[in-house]
Order: structure tokens, then C-alpha cells, then sequence
């Protein structure tokens, strides 16, 4: 069983900076990506940008140059750096990896419960 525990969400005010983490802890053989979606309310789940174990990081327009997305592989971590925040980034944030548990066995996809993000003054 693979869990997937974020953290770092809560109040900031416009312009302002938060660091999201999200650890996978269980049965963990390998990871191919890690990434970072959100929900606001009335809205779909969105991606926010994933980081593929190996391969090129990607992320949604609205978050370029702004939101960075890093990993710690040794420590099965994702991170997400928020700046320049607009209270349109409102929103939950979740964690979202695909991982296999052991040689040979495919791959699943994990969501985390998610962290609450409020961008308001």
C-alpha cells in the first residue's frame, strides 16, 4: 500500500510565497512521475505541473514562471515553490504519483487528500 501525505498549504496574501511538500511513503519499487494538480470550488481537478522521473517537467500556463516543481527522489518527495501567488490560485491542492510496488508489476496512480491553498488579503 502506497500513501501519499502532503503538507505546507494554508493562508497567504496576494503576491505572497508558500512551499507545498508531498512525501509517498509504503510499498514503493519506483516512481515514474510525481506531480501536483488543484481543485477549486465549482471547478474541475487541473493539472499544476508533474515532474517525470527522467523525463522533462511540465506545466500549466497559468503557473509558468511563477510555481516551480522538485523532487527528491532519495526521499520519494515532491515539492511545489508558489510566488507571485493571485488569489485565483485559491484552491486544493493534491498530490498525484504513479508508482509500482515491485519488479515487473505496473504501475498505479496515488492521490494524496489534498492541502487547502487561500490566497486572499
Amino acid at each position: 500500500q502506497v500513501q501519499l501525505v502532503e503538507s505546507g498549504g494554508g493562508l497567504v496574501q496576494p503576491g505572497g510565497s508558500l512551499r507545498l511538500s508531498c512525501a509517498a511513503s509504503g510499498s514503493i519499487f519506483r516512481i515514474a512521475t510525481m506531480g501536483w494538480y488543484r481543485q477549486a470550488p465549482g471547478k474541475q481537478r487541473e493539472l499544476v505541473a508533474n515532474k517525470p522521473t527522467g523525463g522533462n517537467t511540465n506545466y500549466a500556463d497559468f503557473v509558468k514562471g511563477r510555481f516551480t516543481i522538485s523532487r527528491d527522489n532519495a526521499e520519494n518527495t515532491v515539492y511545489l515553490q508558489m510566488n507571485s501567488l493571485k488569489p485565483e490560485d485559491t484552491a486544493v491542492y493534491y498530490c498525484n504519483a504513479l508508482i509500482s510496488s515491485a519488479v515487473g508489476v505496473a504501475g498505479s496512480w496515488y492521490w494524496g487528500r489534498g492541502t487547502q491553498v487561500t490566497v486572499s488579503s
